[in-house]
């Protein structure tokens, strides 16, 4: 397969182009974007948490889950990727390890049990 076409451009082009096709729902062209962008900038959030988002929707689960518990270790309020991790758990049949990940993301967000 030939890769020029996800590597080339800035990163800003990258991630633009990372963006439309994800907003296509062509997920795994998004995640072959992003990963080359997510191995430049390790760093930054957003491409990270759209990858796991690709990887996700394109059921690389696996993938998902180890992108989404890179950025809840380096940011462990980050409540979008722990909403993410968890769902990623539950969609894999791990409900019980899931738990804890959408309790906390529901807490960040506000949203607490009225009793």
């Amino acid at each position: 397969m030939d890769t020029t076409y996800y590597g080339h451009g800035t990163p800003a082009e990258r991630w633009e182009r990372a963006r439309l096709f994800f907003d296509a729902k062509d997920y795994a062209a998004a995640a072959r974007v992003l990963s080359g962008l997510v191995e430049e900038v390790p760093e930054q959030t957003g491409p990270r948490l759209l990858l796991a988002r690709a990887y996700y929707h394109s059921a690389q689960l696996g993938r998902a889950e180890s992108e989404l518990r890179v950025i809840v270790e380096r940011d462990p309020v980050e409540h979008y990727a722990r909403l993410m991790l968890g769902r990623t758990l539950q969609r894999q049949g791990r409900a019980e390890e899931a738990e804890p990940h959408l309790r906390i993301a529901s807490a960040l967000a506000g949203d607490f049990d009225r009793d």
